[in-house]
C-alpha cells in the first residue's frame, strides 16, 4: 500500500524532508540548538495558506448538537473518530494553529524560546501532537483505500443490470402489442361458453352450499378456539338453517354433518357456560389482575402495599357498557382480556344459542361449592407465601401479641395478605354476578321479555354465603373450642361430675376415622343418596358428579360454620381435616383490631355492588357481626385479658430491665411494665374498632389495680429482710421502716420530695432525727440493702410506676355512651353503630392516640388507681433517700467504733480505714445506679444533704471514738479527707469542713478550744441576720455547741484519763475541769 500512494506519507507531501510541505520533517534534529537532548524540529516555514473558506472561530469551535454528535459516532469509523479527536486536541492545545490568520513562523519562535514567555517547554507536547496527527491520517488512507478499490467493479455490476432491465422492458412491450391484437379479433365460441356457464351456475351455487357446509366444522372450531362465541354461534345456527333447506334433504352424505352440528350446540353451550364460570369464579388468568388491584386497592392504607393502584371504579365500568345495544366482537381485541365485556358477550351468544336460563340455573348450583374452593385456595396461596417462622408464632407470652413488635407486624402481614387477597376476589366474584345480572337484565329489557325473577337471580344467596365464609374466618383466627366452652352455660362434653374430662369418653367417635373407601361406607353412601333422592328430587346432581366429586367433599353444612370447622381452631398448626379451613396465625382476641378493618371496607365496597331493587337491604349486611360480639368475642376477650394479666404478672423477668427500654421510655423500666401497658394499649386499640362496652373499660381497670397489687407486693420483697436475717420485732429495712410507716422522718421526707429546691434547715433537721434514731436502735448490716440490684430494682420500681401512670392518664377518655352489657338494668341499643368504626387506620395505626372510654362512674376508679402508682412509685424514691443514708451511718458507726479501729495509736497511719473505702465505693455505685435509672430531679433527691448528714454524724458522735491521741486524730482527719474527695464526686458543692475543723482543734490542744468558743461568741451577733442555711455553705464559718467543744475537750484529755497511773489521770482531770470552766463561760456569755 506504501507504492501506490507514491513515497511514504509525510505532511505536506513534498519529498525533500518537509521543509517546504508545512509540517514535515519534524522528526530531524538540530545540531546547533537542542536545549531538551532531543532537538527541536527544522520546520521554518508554515504550510500554504488556503482560501479563507472557513467559519469565524466562535461558530467553528463551538460543539456540534448531540443529535448530530451521536449520529457521527455511531456511523463513524475508529479512523475518523481519531482524526476528530486529534483536531480537537489542536483546538484544545494550539488554537493558534486553527485561526485563519496564522503565523507558522511565530509559533515557531515560540518553540525555540527558552525564556520564561516562551513556549519551549510545550515542545515534547507539539512533537507528540505532530506524530498523533500523522498516525490519524495514515488510519484513514488504511481505512478507505477498500473502499475505493471495491467502488469500481460495484460500478460495473450496476452498469450492466440497466443494460438487461432495458431488454426486458422492450420484450414485454412487444407482447403487450401482440396481446392487443389477439383481443380485437371476434371469435364466435365465446357466445357458445356464455350458454354453457349460465347452464352450470345453479350446479356451482348448489356445490357453494356443500363446500360451505363442508368448512363449518372447521369455522366453528376455530372461532371457539379463538374464544369469538358470538361469531361461532352464527356460524353453527346459519348452518343450521342451510341444512334445514328443502333442496339439501335428499342428500345423504349431510346426516353426519347434521348429527355433529347437533352435538356441538350442546357442546358449544357447555363451553360457554365453562367460560363464565371461568370469569365469574376467576379461574381464568385474565381475571387475575382484577382481584389483585381490588385486594391492594382495599389495602391501600397498609404500609405492605405501598401506593395505590390503578383500578377503575366498578360504577365507572358500569357506565362504560352499553346496556342499550347488544354486544359486538372486535376480532383485532383478545376478548377475554375486559372481563366484564367478555361476560356480556358469553350472556349474548347464550341467548342466541336459547340456552341462557339452564346456564343461570347451572351457574347458581355450583356457587356454594366455588366459594369454599376461593376460600381453600386463597388460604393455601397465602399458607405458601408466608413461612411459618415468619408468622411471629409463640411468643413468651402465649396468646400476646402486641402492636409495634416484629411478631405482631408479621401476623398482621399474614392476615391481612389472606383477607385482603380473599375480600378482594370476593368482590371482583360479586362485581363479575352484578355485570351478570345488568346483562341479562339489559337482554330482558331489550327483547320486552319482562321481569324474569328466574334469570335475574338473587344477590341474597350469594351475600349469605359470604357471611358464612366470613363468620367463619372470624372465629378461626380470634377464638378457640375450649374458649366457646368455657364460656357455655351448659356442661362440657366428655366432662364428668366432678369437672374433671372422662378419658373414657374423650375419643368415643370421629367421623374422620372411618374409611370412605371401605365396601360398607360406600354401600351406605349410595343408599343415602337414593332416599333423598327420592325424597327431594333435583337437591343432588348426577350429572357432575364426575366433575364435582372432589369439590364436592370439602362441602360442610353452611348453617353450622363455626361447630363445623372446630377441628382446626383448636390449636394452631394442626393438620386440616375435612371441610374445614387451616388457621394460618394462632387465634387470638387481638386478631381482632386486625380482622375487622378489612372486613367493614369490604362490606362497604359490597354496598356499591348489590344492584338497586334487588331482595338484599344493605343496611342489614352488618347484622351478623352483632351476634358474633356478644356471643363468641366478649366472652373469650373476657377469659384472655385475664389470662394475658396473670402471664404478664407471672413471668420470670416481669420485674427485669427492659432491653428495649430507650423505644419506649427516657429512663429504664421494667420488662413487665412495657408488657402490661402494651396489653392496655392494645386493648383499648381494640375497643376503638368495635362498639363500646363499659363492661370492657371496667375489665381493663380491674387488671390495673391487679398491677397496682402486683408491684407493691414486689416492693414489698424487696425490702423484707431474709429469715436469716429478720427477727421477731421488724421485718423490713430500716429505710422501708421510715418511707412506709407515719413519723416524723416520714413527714419531713414527703416535704422534701414536694420542695423544688434543696431546704437545708429540713436536710439537718433530718440529718439530726436520724441520728437520735440510730444512737436510740443501733442498725445493723440487715438493715441495710447490701445487692445493688435491689437498689437497682427500686429505682425501676420508681420510673415504672411513673412512666405507667403517665402513659394510662393520657388515655382517659369520658365518653357519653353508658352500654354496660354487665348490667341487665341498662337498656341495649337495638343496633350496633358500626358505620363509626369504618376506619382502617384506626385499628393499624401504632403512634394514634389510644383512649380508654370510661363514664362518669368508672372514671374514679381509674384515678384511684393513678394515684396508687404515684404513691408506689414516691415510696420507692423515699426509701432509695432513706437507704444511701442508712448506710453512711450504719459504715460511719463502724468507722468511729474503737472496737473496730482504735484511736489511741503509736505510729502514725498512712491509709484510709477499709470501713471508709467501702462506704466510698458504696456511694459512688449508689449514685451510679440512681443516675442510670433516675432523673436528675429525683437524683438530687437523693444526693443532697449527704455532707450534711456525715458532718453531723462525725461531730455529733465524736464520743464514741475516745481515747483518741493525735495519732488517732489524724487517722480521723485522714478519714475525712477521704470522705470529703469522694464525697465531691457525688453531691455538687459539698465539704467536710466543719468536721475537719472540729478534729483539727483536736491538734492544736485545750486552748485552741477555748479561743475557738471566744471567737465563736464574739461572731455570733454578726451571723444573726444571715439566713438560715447559709452555714452549710460557707467554709470555716460554722460555730459549734458547747456539748461538741465540751465533747471534744475531753476527747483531748481521754489519752491522760485512760492512763493506767493515778496521778496522770488526777492531773487530767484537774486540768480538764479548769478547760471546761474557761469554756463554759466563754458559751454561756454568748
Amino acid at each position: 500500500m506504501s507504492n501506490r500512494y507514491g513515497q511514504p506519507y509525510r505532511n505536506g507531501g513534498s519529498g525533500d524532508g518537509g521543509r517546504n510541505g508545512g509540517y514535515g520533517g519534524l522528526d530531524q534534529q538540530d545540531e546547533d540548538y537542542d536545549p531538551f537532548g532531543e532537538g527541536y524540529g527544522s520546520d521554518q516555514f508554515a504550510p500554504p495558506r488556503q482560501a479563507n473558506t472557513r467559519q469565524p472561530p466562535a461558530i467553528r469551535n463551538a460543539p456540534p448538537p448531540r443529535s448530530a454528535q451521536r449520529a457521527y459516532e455511531t456511523s463513524s469509523t475508529a479512523a475518523e473518530r481519531q482524526i476528530g479527536k486529534v483536531l480537537e486536541l489542536i483546538k484544545q492545545e494550539w488554537p493558534a494553529m486553527c485561526e485563519n490568520d496564522c503565523v507558522p513562523v511565530q509559533l515557531a519562535l515560540q518553540l525555540l524560546d527558552t525564556s520564561s514567555v516562551g513556549r519551549a517547554h510545550e515542545y515534547r507536547n507539539f512533537q507528540k501532537t505532530h506524530q498523533y496527527l500523522q498516525d490519524s491520517l495514515k488510519n484513514i488512507v488504511h481505512d478507505y483505500h477498500q473502499g475505493f478499490n471495491s467502488s469500481i467493479g460495484t460500478f460495473h455490476k450496476i452498469q450492466g443490470s440497466i443494460q438487461s432491465s432495458q431488454k426486458k422492458v422492450r420484450a414485454l412491450k412487444e407482447s403487450l402489442a401482440a396481446s392487443k391484437t389477439a383481443l380485437c379479433t371476434t371469435d364466435p365460441e365465446l357466445k357458445k361458453l356464455h350458454a354453457t356457464s349460465r347452464m352450470y351456475d345453479e350446479v356451482l351455487q348448489t356445490l357453494h352450499e356443500l363446500d360451505d357446509l363442508r368448512t363449518v366444522p372447521d369455522q366453528l372450531e376455530a372461532r371457539i378456539s379463538e374464544k369469538r362465541f358470538l361469531t361461532a354461534v352464527d356460524v353453527l345456527q346459519n348452518a343450521l338453517r342451510k341444512l334445514r333447506k328443502p333442496e339439501l334433504d335428499d342428500i345423504g352424505a349431510l346426516s353426519d354433518l347434521r348429527s355433529y352440528l347437533a352435538n356441538q350446540e350442546t357442546a358449544l353451550m357447555d363451553i360457554l357456560v365453562e367460560e363464565l364460570h371461568e370469569h365469574l369464579y376467576l379461574k381464568s388468568p385474565y381475571c387475575q389482575e382484577r382481584w389483585q388491584n381490588l385486594a391492594k386497592h382495599q389495602s391501600v392504607f397498609n404500609e405492605a402495599y405501598g401506593d395505590s393502584p390503578a383500578v377503575a371504579p366498578f360504577h365507572n365500568v358500569l357506565d362504560s357498557i352499553d346496556w342499550e345495544h347488544s354486544a359486538a366482537e372486535d376480532p383485532q381485541k383478545n376478548p377475554e382480556a375486559d372481563t366484564f365485556s367478555y361476560v356480556t358477550l358469553l350472556v349474548e351468544s347464550l341467548n342466541k344459542l336459547g340456552r341462557l336460563e339452564a346456564a343461570v340455573d347451572i351457574l347458581k348450583q355450583r356457587l356454594p361449592v366455588e366459594l369454599f374452593a376461593v376460600v381453600n385456595e386463597t388460604i393455601n396461596d397465602v399458607d405458601q407465601k408466608h413461612p411459618s417462622s415468619l408468622r411471629g408464632g409463640s411468643s413468651s407470652i402465649n396468646g400476646l401479641h402486641m402492636y409495634g413488635h416484629r411478631e405482631t407486624r408479621m401476623r398482621a402481614d399474614v392476615i391481612y395478605d389472606l383477607l385482603w387477597t380473599l375480600y378482594g376476589k370476593f368482590e371482583a366474584i360479586a362485581e363479575g354476578h352484578r355485570v351478570l345480572h345488568e346483562s341479562i337484565k339489559a337482554l330482558i329489557r331489550r327483547e320486552g321479555a319482562g321481569n324474569n325473577s328466574v334469570l335475574l337471580g338473587s344477590f341474597k344467596e350469594l351475600w349469605n354465603l359470604y357471611q358464612n365464609e366470613i363468620r367463619s374466618l372470624l372465629h378461626n383466627y380470634v377464638t378457640t373450642d375450649a374458649d366457646v366452652y368455657q364460656f357455655s352455660s351448659s356442661p362440657r362434653p366428655g366432662v364428668g361430675l366432678n369437672g374433671k374430662p372422662d378419658l373414657s369418653r374423650e375419643h368415643l367417635f370421629k367421623f374422620a376415622e372411618a374409611d370412605a373407601k371401605s365396601v360398607e361406607m360406600a354401600t351406605e353412601y349410595e343408599a343415602l343418596d337414593g332416599i333423598i333422592r327420592s325424597a327431594v328430587p333435583g337437591l343432588t346432581s348426577s350429572s357432575r358428579k364426575g366433575a364435582d366429586n372432589k369439590k364436592g367433599s370439602m362441602i360442610i353444612p353452611r348453617s353450622e360454620p363455626v361447630t363445623a370447622r372446630k377441628g382446626t381452631t383448636s390449636s394452631y398448626g394442626s393438620n386440616q381435616q375435612p371441610g374445614t379451613y387451616k388457621s394460618l396465625v394462632e387465634p387470638s382476641v387481638f386478631n381482632m383490631s386486625l380482622l375487622l378493618p378489612p372486613t367493614l371496607v369490604f362490606l362497604q365496597r359490597l354496598k356499591n355492588i348489590v344492584p338497586p331493587g334487588s331482595d338484599l337491604a344493605t343496611s342489614t349486611l352488618t347484622s351478623f357481626l352483632d351476634n358474633f360480639l356478644v356471643n363468641v368475642f366478649q366472652p373469650q376477650l373476657d377469659e384472655t385479658l385475664g389470662k394475658l394479666s396473670d402471664t404478664v404478672f407471672g413471668e420470670a423477668d416481669a420485674f427485669q430491665q427492659d432491653t428495649d427500654w430507650s423505644h419506649v421510655a427516657r429512663r429504664p423500666i421494667f420488662k413487665g411494665t412495657t408488657a402490661f401497658f402494651t396489653v392496655v394499649t392494645a386493648f383499648c386499640r381494640m375497643l376503638g374498632t368495635i362498639p363500646h362496652d363499659q363492661a370492657l373499660s371496667s375489665l381493663i381497670i380491674t387488671q390495673m389495680l391487679r398491677y397496682y397489687d402486683r408491684c407493691f407486693s414486689w416492693y414489698k420483697a424487696l425490702v423484707t429482710k431474709t429469715q436469716e436475717e429478720s427477727s421477731t420485732t421488724q421485718t423490713l429495712r430500716a429505710s422501708a421502716v421510715m418511707a412506709l410507716e407515719p413519723s416524723e422522718i416520714h413527714e419531713l421526707l414527703q416535704k422534701l420530695l414536694k420542695s423544688d429546691k434543696p431546704d437545708f434547715t429540713l436536710l439537718e433537721k433530718e440529718a439530726s432525727l436520724l441520728m437520735a434514731r440510730t444512737n436510740e436502735k443501733k442498725l445493723e448490716v440487715s438493715d441495710v440493702i447490701q445487692d445493688r440490684d435491689t437498689i437497682q430494682s427500686l429505682c425501676l420500681l420508681y420510673t415504672s410506676m411513673k412512666w405507667l401512670s403517665v402513659k394510662v392518664s393520657g388515655m382517659r377518655h369520658i365518653t357519653r355512651n353508658e352500654t354496660d352489657s354487665s348490667r341487665s338494668s341498662l337498656p341495649k341499643p337495638e343496633k350496633k353503630r358500626w358505620t363509626l368504626l369504618n376506619d382502617p387506620n384506626k385499628a393499624t395505626a401504632e403512634e394514634g392516640p389510644v383512649y380508654l372510654p370510661m363514664t362518669q362512674d368508672t372514671v374514679q376508679s381509674f384515678d384511684s388507681i393513678l394515684s396508687s402508682y404515684d404513691e408506689l412509685a414516691a415510696t420507692a424514691l423515699r426509701t432509695l433517700h432513706m437507704e444511701v443514708r442508712c448506710r453512711i451511718v450504719q459504715s460511719l458507726h463502724t468507722a468511729l467504733s474503737p472496737e473496730t479501729a482504735p484511736y489511741l495509736l503509736d505510729q502514725d497511719v498512712n491509709e484510709p480505714d477499709p470501713q471508709i473505702l467501702a462506704l466510698n465505693a458504696e456511694m459512688v455505685a449508689y449514685d451510679e445506679i440512681a443516675t442510670r435509672f433516675l432523673r436528675a430531679r429525683e437524683v438530687a433527691f437523693v444526693r443532697t444533704g449527704l455532707g450534711v448528714l456525715i458532718n453531723s454524724y462525725l461531730v455529733g458522735n465524736a464520743p464514741m471514738v475516745g481515747p483518741m491521741n493525735a495519732r488517732g486524730c489524724g487517722r480521723m482527719q485522714l478519714n475525712i479527707l477521704v470522705l470529703q474527695q469522694n464525697l465531691k464526686n457525688i453531691e455538687e458543692g459539698v465539704d467536710l469542713v466543719r468536721a475537719a475543723n472540729y478534729y483539727e482543734m483536736f491538734d492544736k490542744g485545750p486552748d485552741a478550744i477555748v479561743d475557738r468558743a471566744r471567737e465563736d461568741a464574739a461572731d455570733k451577733a454578726k451571723e444573726a441576720d444571715q439566713a438560715e442555711g447559709e452555714r452549710f455553705k460557707k467554709e470555716g464559718n460554722s460555730r459549734f455547741t458547747y456539748d461538741e467543744l465540751k465533747i471534744l475537750m475531753e476527747l483531748c484529755f481521754s489519752e491522760q484519763l485512760a492512763d493506767p497511773e493515778r496521778g496522770v489521770a488526777a492531773a487530767a482531770k484537774r486540768q480538764m475541769a479548769d478547760k471546761l470552766l474557761n469554756l463554759s463561760e466563754h458559751m454561756w456569755q454568748s
